[in-house]
């Protein structure tokens, strides 16, 4: 289940770069005015792995296409 739905981020040409997946997944949760201990939260979640993890986090929070 995707935590925020409504926030829809493109990762297309962001293959392989992890900063600038979680960059995109940030900013667009601080667009949508997501709180700064979310974002912080999000941020955590995605470098607690591996590159895989990294995209599954952002799926779980966020709409990813």
């Amino acid at each position: 289940m995707t935590k925020y739905p409504e926030i829809e981020v493109s990762l297309v040409g962001k293959d392989g770069n992890a900063f600038a997946i979680m960059g995109e997944v940030s900013k667009a949760l601080r667009k949508a005015g997501v709180s700064s201990d979310e974002v912080n939260e999000y941020t955590s979640q995605s470098m607690s792995g591996d590159y895989d993890n990294l995209l599954r986090t952002a799926m779980r929070w966020v709409s990813v296409s």
